[in-house]
């Protein structure tokens, strides 16, 4: 919902890596790690995080949290813009995710739906921060005012213009 209020505001194209990995392969997300693993996911989505930086000038480019994975991702997606990670307290974040519960794929086994968040969050919580040009608190905001603060923080430090 961010990405797309922000694109809007901006008046940029969006990119939304998910639904481009489910329309270059044509089945869900779900099915795609169902039939061949999170491993070959991971290389669906490296192969489009490139295809997106190649179209994307001026952009909105919305990744999924396993972007973070690679390396190679987030250097790419440095190198064409700027990015910015969404936080929220793990309260907040277990119950936005609780609406998409039955869409998102297990990413660890033999956890509770609620640990295996916490195990993940904690395992990408360094490398979300390092790829991050700029962070925003969403926990008590409406999606307006985070899209109102991320704008706000790329005027001020001239990432569009004012």
């Amino acid at each position: 919902m961010i990405s797309r209020l922000l694109s809007k505001q901006l008046k940029r194209r969006l990119f939304s890596l998910d639904s481009m990995i489910e329309e270059a392969v044509g089945i869900p997300i779900p099915e795609i790690v169902s039939l061949w693993g999170w491993a070959r996911f991971r290389e669906i989505e490296s192969k489009i995080v490139e295809q997106a930086v190649g179209e994307a000038r001026d952009a909105v480019i919305d990744c999924g949290g396993g972007v973070v994975l690679s390396d190679r991702n987030i250097k790419k997606l440095k190198e064409c813009g700027k990015v910015v990670l969404l936080t929220a307290t793990f309260e907040t974040l277990l119950s936005r995710l609780s609406r998409d519960r039955n869409k998102r794929p297990q990413l660890k086994e033999g956890l509770s739906w609620k640990e295996e968040h916490r195990k993940v969050l904690a395992e990408r919580e360094d490398k979300y921060n390092a790829a991050a040009d700029l962070v925003c608190d969403t926990t008590s905001k409406r999606p307006d005012e985070t899209v109102h603060e991320i704008i706000e923080n790329f005027k001020k430090h001239s990432w569009v213009e004012a």
